[in-house]
């Protein structure tokens, strides 16, 4: 019962994140013009508890949707666009309870895992979504805000506002129309010396860009990480709905392309998650001046491209100005050779294999690091 008392309800001071060991959303204060509306926090509790028939409840991969052990956390109560929003923690969930204005007929409950969040990865929770446009309630330690397109870095931030920790509205990627993506909308937040960018993938927590070889990856902030990610940006569109807590982008080979016409990239996107499995990997290629890179490889629950092992390593059969066809694969520094077997027959030391092949073969791949150890190609 005590769960279901608004008055029990767990409320943080403003500053209290300034003297905290821990920077997660355990710290976050409660926010928003109807934090004293006992009814409407009530009415949340009661449908956490026990939603009904007409609620609509939603949650991500590998989130409980049952009722809190002990009186939650509050960090948000108010009004969001058309409706009536609360903003729940209980320590290992965030959960968004959401009416409409002029009634509760239509109310909402979403659910997200957030056990082991920090600093990097507790920046933002998702208010609101309407009319293509999404709205968050920021970090206490966010100081600024913007709006990026991650498909044109050189356009720049777009300044969005922030009162009492909420922003004001920008174009969600989710959203987006079907057909040829030509943008990819991001959140960039400013905490001190710290610049962070997430992306809302459909769920209540929005995922944390970064870019850089696993196990030293850092934000996708500065110039060099946001044109890392441009021609990738549209493929984080595969992991909406996954219970995504951060992508990596990881640049891990650069090949000569055998006619001479420059070289091609390799770039390993990774999608961690909150619930620690379902990562998903995938390997793409980019040839030079293309705007989007290809993929030629996808996995889930692979260590590759991962901190645990960082090592992958693909393939792609390409097609020259000429008309000829080739294998080309690559694999990560640390690799000594690579082996093609199968619809293509061929070898080559080092960490890039360049071998004549016919449309539509299909060839095995393996890779020796320098430990002796064997890859296989991720697919």
């Amino acid at each position: 019962e005590a769960a279901l008392d608004p008055g029990r309800l767990t409320r943080v001071a403003p500053a209290a994140w300034e003297t905290s060991a821990r920077t997660d959303f355990s710290v976050w204060p409660a926010r928003g013009d109807l934090t004293g509306d006992e009814e409407l926090l009530r009415r949340a509790l009661a449908v956490w508890a026990r939603p009904g028939e007409s609620v609509g409840v939603s949650a991500t991969p590998g989130t409980q949707t049952g009722a809190p052990a002990g009186p939650p956390q509050l960090l948000y109560a108010g009004n969001v666009d058309n409706a009536r929003v609360v903003i729940l923690h209980d320590g290992l969930r965030l959960v968004r309870y959401a009416e409409p204005k002029n009634g509760s007929a239509g109310a909402a409950l979403d659910f997200a895992r957030t056990d082991g969040a920090g600093r990097a990865t507790a920046t933002a929770v998702v208010l609101g979504r309407a009319d293509g446009n999404v709205r968050y309630l920021t970090a206490p330690w966010v100081t600024e805000v913007a709006a990026r397109d991650l498909v044109e870095p050189d356009s720049g931030p777009k300044e969005l506002t922030l009162t009492d920790g909420v922003t004001s509205p920008l174009a969600s990627p989710v959203q987006q129309r079907s057909g040829a993506c030509t943008s990819w909308n991001a959140l960039e937040l400013t905490d001190g010396a710290d610049t962070r960018v997430v992306t809302d993938l459909g769920e209540l927590v929005p995922a944390r860009l970064t870019a850089g070889r696993p196990g030293a990856a850092k934000d996708a902030s500065g110039a060099k990480a946001l044109d890392a990610w441009a021609p990738y940006a549209c493929s984080l569109g595969a992991v909406r709905g996954q219970g995504v807590r951060s992508v990596n982008a990881w640049e891990f080979a650069s090949q000569p392309l055998p006619d001479g016409t420059g070289a091609g990239d390799w770039v390993c996107t990774r999608a961690e998650t909150w619930r620690g499995e379902g990562a998903r990997v995938l390997a793409q290629f980019r040839t030079p001046g293309g705007a989007q890179g290809a993929v030629a490889a996808r996995a889930q629950d692979v260590p590759a491209c991962g901190e645990r092992d960082p090592h992958v390593l693909a393939g792609v059969l390409w097609k020259s100005q000429g008309g000829h066809w080739y294998l080309l694969a690559a694999a990560g520094r640390g690799t000594t050779s690579i082996e093609a077997t199968g619809g293509v027959s061929d070898s080559a030391e080092g960490n890039l294999l360049t071998a004549k092949a016919e449309q539509g073969a299909r060839a095995e791949l393996k890779g020796t690091l320098e430990n002796g150890r064997t890859i296989g190609g991720l697919r």
